[in-house]
């Protein structure tokens, strides 16, 4: 069984968005919350075009978690849609409405509909790093070996 994470939650516009779904997880042994838009009517998002899309909730996430936003697959593969900088993250201090940064790589216009699962949530423990400064790092098997080296 998994480690259980409380995370306070509110609603942003209580009266306005009270039919939107809370963040949830679908199936039992799904990672990702799914996460709908909150929008007050349908809007078309062009091939190419960005948007910020409200959610209506807002979180308090705990001292060392944070909460990545990621695609969902289906959005992805079916339509082309995506999140422009996933994934997105929310820090612990961080108390805003949570938005949902979508944009259309696909070739036709998608339409989002109120309430439409937009997006999903993974939460995540964080560790925060120091730098050491050294004269000389130690070596690997790989060592400076990038993007590719290995082949195809």
């Amino acid at each position: 069984m998994p480690d259980t994470t409380v995370i306070e939650c509110c609603r942003v516009r209580p009266d306005q968005d009270a039919d939107i779904p809370l963040p949830r997880y679908m199936t039992p042994h799904s990672a990702g919350m799914d996460i709908c838009a909150a929008i007050e009517s349908p809007s078309l998002l062009e091939p190419g075009e960005i948007m910020l899309v409200p959610t209506g909730f807002a979180i308090s996430l705990p001292q060392g978690v944070e909460a990545q936003i990621r695609p969902r697959s289906g959005l992805a593969v079916k339509h082309g849609i995506g999140i422009i900088n996933s994934p997105g993250t929310i820090d612990a201090d961080y108390r805003g409405e949570v938005k949902i940064a979508l944009i259309n790589f696909g070739k036709t216009a998608f339409t989002i509909n109120r309430g439409d699962r937009i997006a999903q949530m993974v939460i995540n423990k964080v560790c925060h790093a120091q730098f050491k400064m050294v004269e000389v790092l130690d070596e690997s098997l790989r060592n400076g070996g990038g993007f590719g080296h290995t082949g195809i």
